[in-house]
């Protein structure tokens, strides 16, 4: 399912996560400081599949593409996929999507003295104050953000 969206610019589309077919990789067992030893098949650790590691509820996740630049401090670009969880409950820090005077926003949720705002990682934005006038709903809290280097 894809729906073209409009907010700020933060998401310009929506994904459904489909399960149905694993995608598996090889996980290779070392960590990598600075550099990587050798590509030989002693240090594979066997196989990891992606749609386990990154999804963790199939029914209430999905893809979104970021359309503005307001998250950039956070590593969050223009194009980036962001994978929400609609299950999971926003808390103070954490990045969420959210349904804001009706157009869905990427932004931080902060929580100061039981007052809670929107806020952006970039100096260009205001910070949005939450209060019982606007419309304003967490959407889903983001989990992982998918970046092409």
């Amino acid at each position: 399912m894809k729906n073209k969206l409009k907010s700020d610019g933060s998401i310009t589309a929506i994904y459904q996560v489909s399960t149905e077919s694993k995608l598996t990789r090889p996980l290779i067992g070392i960590k990598v400081p600075a550099g990587f030893p050798s590509p030989a098949s002693d240090y594979l650790e066997g196989t990891l599949d992606l749609n386990k590691y990154l999804i963790a509820h199939p029914a209430s996740t999905f893809f979104m593409r970021v359309g503005g630049d307001s998250m950039i401090g956070a590593g969050i670009y223009p194009e980036d996929i962001v994978i929400v969880d609609r299950s999971l409950e926003a808390s103070n820090r954490k990045i969420i999507v959210a349904v804001y005077d009706g157009e869905l926003t990427l932004k931080r949720l902060c929580i100061e003295d039981d007052r809670y705002y929107l806020v952006s990682e970039n100096d260009s934005y205001p910070v949005i104050e939450i209060n019982k006038e606007l419309d304003f709903f967490v959407w889903g809290v983001v989990t992982f953000v998918i970046h092409q280097v």
